[in-house]
């Protein structure tokens, strides 16, 4: 793995580690204080400046990857138009080395996918959250207010705060959802990660026994 892709894949894990810390149940105040820090600090506003940047290069990256397996497809293509039906016996050798490209070039096109798809995520889920604690905060004062207003204001408040659960529960049903999107797309790369564990394993057999 190239320098370059061996960035990506720690930019890869270390989102996969910052999902894990926004997910956490955290207690309001301290969930509260810790997003105030994040949304008002300049550092963190500098570090997020730089950090799309760096996925404008990931998503040429992607390209890159996509255009190579596309070409590699091509490739394979033509060696089994023109060598007929002895392919493997006769061009044994190049094929395996186009199919180890392929599995790179698919390999990096897959690293850098998921690491996009990641940042989107916990974009989404980082904004959510910040609704989320607006909303709950907005929530306590409907109800420490409650007890101070009259009989006429009672109705409007209870409105008020039975619309503002309801909008609660729809972003905690949205969290959910993001929570499971994170964890297949976990999975998926630990079942890729193995089978080029895997592919690498077989390679190597195979050179020693040439």
């Amino acid at each position: 793995m190239t320098l370059y892709y061996t960035l990506v894949f720690l930019l890869l894990v270390a989102e996969m580690g910052l999902f894990l810390l926004l997910i956490l149940p955290l207690p309001y105040t301290l969930r509260r204080k810790v997003f105030t820090f994040i949304s008002e600090n300049p550092l963190v506003a500098k570090v997020q400046y730089w950090l799309k940047i760096t996925f404008v290069f990931i998503l040429i990256l992607f390209i890159d990857s996509v255009n190579r397996v596309y070409r590699v497809q091509l490739e394979l293509a033509a060696h089994s138009e023109t060598a007929g039906p002895n392919a493997s016996a006769i061009h044994g050798h190049e094929r395996l080395e186009v199919q180890a490209r392929k599995f790179y070039s698919q390999r990096n096109m897959y690293l850098c996918g998921f690491t996009l798809f990641l940042s989107l995520i916990l974009n989404r889920t980082y904004i959510m959250i910040l609704e989320v604690l607006r909303l709950e905060e907005k929530l306590k004062q409907y109800e420490g207010g409650s007890g101070k207003k009259g009989i006429t204001d009672g109705g409007d408040l209870e409105k008020e705060v039975a619309r503002l659960r309801a909008e609660l529960e729809r972003r905690d049903q949205d969290l959910d959802t993001l929570k499971k999107q994170a964890q297949g797309l976990s999975r998926e790369y630990d079942s890729l990660a193995d089978k080029y564990n895997s592919a690498t394993a077989s390679g190597g057999d195979s050179k020693k026994e040439k």
